[in-house]
């Protein structure tokens, strides 16, 4: 022990001691919401923006110009909580507010009271989400991949869509016409979310085929 005392002494000591505290303290981790502003030039169709604490959508975008005044741009805005369509006209060169979005790949469960039960791949987590939040609910199925969009300020989802192709089974058609493959006669069909599209003739109950989820037209049989 008397060889380590003189290394002890108080000046030692309150090093030591300054240097256990800094060792061992581990701050808070703070959290930050950063506000991402940026200006008219920045707007591009699909982009989310803030107005008046509500979510819209870019559906189209342009510019006026006039000789006199100055440049004026325009946007068509969609609704993403309420799907209520708007026009936004700003001066040239304005700030505008985006929102930050991340796009998360769900399952679909199950649709109950509450909604559209879905379920994070990756973590598991399951989310209840209203029927106007998602892009073509019609064709749902269960086990569906559904992608979300999350806002990155709040961590909550404001909207969700299907892949744009989606292979679906006809539940009912009439009988179809063999052979027919040449025409563009089309007949109603029954899909297994309860959906109704339209298919070629030559179509069969019983058998799988591939929709467009965007217009809801039929691409072709699934072999």
């Amino acid at each position: 022990m008397a060889f380590f005392l003189p290394l002890f002494t108080n000046k030692n000591y309150r090093f030591f001691y300054k240097w256990l505290v800094c060792a061992t303290f581990v701050p808070r981790k703070t959290k930050f919401k950063i506000k991402i502003m940026a200006t008219t030039s920045d707007i591009t169709r699909g982009m989310i923006l803030k107005l008046d604490n509500n979510l819209y959508t870019v559906v189209e975008f342009g510019e006026n110009k006039t000789a006199r005044a100055a440049a004026k741009i325009w946007a068509k805005l969609k609704g993403v909580d309420n799907k209520r369509s708007i026009e936004k006209t700003w001066n040239s060169g304005e700030t505008v507010y985006p929102v930050r979005v991340e796009k998360k790949t769900y399952q679909f469960l199950y649709k109950d009271d509450s909604g559209y039960n879905l379920m994070n791949n990756e973590t598991f987590e399951q989310i209840v989400m209203a029927e106007e939040m998602i892009d073509a609910p019609q064709y749902l199925i269960e086990g569906a991949e559904v992608f979300v969009f999350m806002n990155t300020e709040t961590e909550l989802p404001i909207g969700a869509e299907l892949p744009e192709k989606l292979d679906v089974l006809i539940t009912y058609c009439e009988n179809g016409v063999k052979g027919d493959t040449a025409t563009r006669a089309l007949k109603a069909a029954t899909i297994e979310s309860g959906a109704t599209v339209m298919v070629p003739l030559f179509v069969n109950e019983g058998e799988k085929i591939k929709i467009n989820t965007k217009n809801g037209e039929y691409v072709e049989r699934v072999k």
